[in-house]
């Protein structure tokens, strides 16, 4: 597996990857995660790629250069003898992973997580500006001949979105299978001219996690105690993180923790700090353990996403703890027990303010969301998905050979 990030950083892309190793290694598989590290590998199944001493955006280290990544990926591709290379990323370690697949004759597999456009936009500084450089570097190495985009699409009609969305569409094109674990973005991405067989298949989450959350308990809100609502993320603005806190600030008898860091963290700190003591606590970026820990004491998790994720990792932790979910992207509700779920009317602080009123105001309702969740815990362990990754992998083997 071939990714741009990876533990110990906290996110979603990184939860994933170490939910199929552990999988397929207890189903007798071999496997090896490159990627750009913090320090050297003490595991030998974790192979540090090329990184770069001094830049590390969004505070994920990187990848540099890509030539000597991809050097360094076509000798260890070679001495493992590996069968199949998963892509989790669309940046240079991805970019290495493809070159030395190809110059070796292993078959791509590409995992598409989320919408790159909106991140971009998001966190680079100038956008317009990075993009344009980010996407002559991705080009250099892959070329986008194969990506005709759509600009009558609603996310498709700035020329900095089209750029990055015939970038993700070039990547996929290249690749023999492509996996996306939700519909809602694998229609957005044939629409965009993904011709690769693509597989609609769900993340899920490794035995280990699931042994560290327990067997869940079903949540009753006491009559003397407030509801404990919980985010988890990237303090960044794609996740609108100060939408959650503007939310939080206008129910009062509601208390949160928030899990997360990054470039929208001092402004989240800032509007926190005028709030009464205790209403939201800032923790910062946490090993998986601690939210997991976090998560036996709350009574829901709130995601106030819109227009960017495809199947957050903390959501499959929610529900496999046992958690209602309120989500602010319908979207999102995809992968969610219906009866475990709860959408809001609009996407605004506002919807999520109501929603949250709703659930403060009738704790039967949340004891109900619970009980579905807990009901859904098997639909979210990686074993549930395992076989039919391994027919992707067969189906990419099937068509290199």
């Amino acid at each position: 597996m071939v990714t741009d990030y990876y533990l110990p950083t906290l996110g979603g892309v990184q939860t994933v990857i170490k939910a199929h190793r552990e999988s397929l290694e207890q189903d007798g598989h071999e496997v090896t995660v490159f990627a750009p590290l913090s320090a050297p590998s003490t595991d030998p199944a974790i192979v540090r790629l090329p990184t770069a001493r001094r830049f590390a955006p969004d505070g994920y280290p990187f990848t540099w250069s890509p030539a000597a990544a991809a050097e360094l990926l076509t000798a260890e591709l070679r001495a493992r003898r590996i069968d199949v290379v998963h892509v989790h990323t669309e940046m240079f370690a991805a970019l290495a992973g493809f070159e030395a697949a190809g110059a070796i004759g292993i078959p791509v597999v590409q995992t598409m997580h989320g919408r790159i456009d909106v991140y971009t936009r998001s966190v680079l500084p100038m956008p317009s500006v990075t993009t344009a450089l980010l996407a002559v570097m991705h080009r250099r190495r892959m070329s986008h001949g194969r990506a005709s985009i759509d600009p009558a699409q609603p996310y498709a009609r700035t020329r900095t979105a089209r750029r990055m969305w015939r970038l993700m569409v070039s990547q996929a094109n290249h690749a023999d299978q492509v996996i996306v674990p939700s519909a809602h973005f694998a229609s957005k991405l044939i629409a965009q001219g993904v011709r690769t067989p693509v597989t609609v298949l769900s993340n899920g989450l490794e035995a280990s996690v699931l042994d560290d959350i327990g067997e869940p308990v079903t949540r009753v809100v006491d009559a003397d105690e407030p509801l404990r609502v919980l985010w988890c993320g990237r303090l960044s603005p794609e996740k609108r993180p100060q939408v959650f806190v503007d939310a939080i600030a206008q129910v009062p008898g509601i208390t949160a923790d928030m899990f997360g860091d990054g470039v929208a963290g001092g402004a989240v700190r800032r509007r926190v700090a005028g709030l009464p003591a205790r209403r939201i606590v800032v923790h910062g970026g946490v090993p998986q353990a601690r939210v997991l820990a976090a998560m036996r004491e709350a009574h829901v998790v709130v995601s106030s996403s819109l227009d960017f994720d495809n199947q957050p990792m903390v959501l499959l932790e929610a529900i496999a703890s046992g958690l209602p979910v309120i989500v602010t992207d319908p979207d999102l509700a995809e992968s969610l027990p219906p009866g475990g779920r709860l959408v809001t009317r609009t996407p605004d602080a506002a919807g999520l303010a109501t929603a949250l009123r709703e659930l403060r105001d009738a704790p039967a309702l949340v004891t109900r969301m619970s009980a579905a969740a807990v009901a859904h815990r098997d639909h979210v362990a990686q074993t549930t998905h395992r076989d039919a990754l391994l027919r992707v992998y067969d189906a990419a083997r099937a068509a290199g050979a």
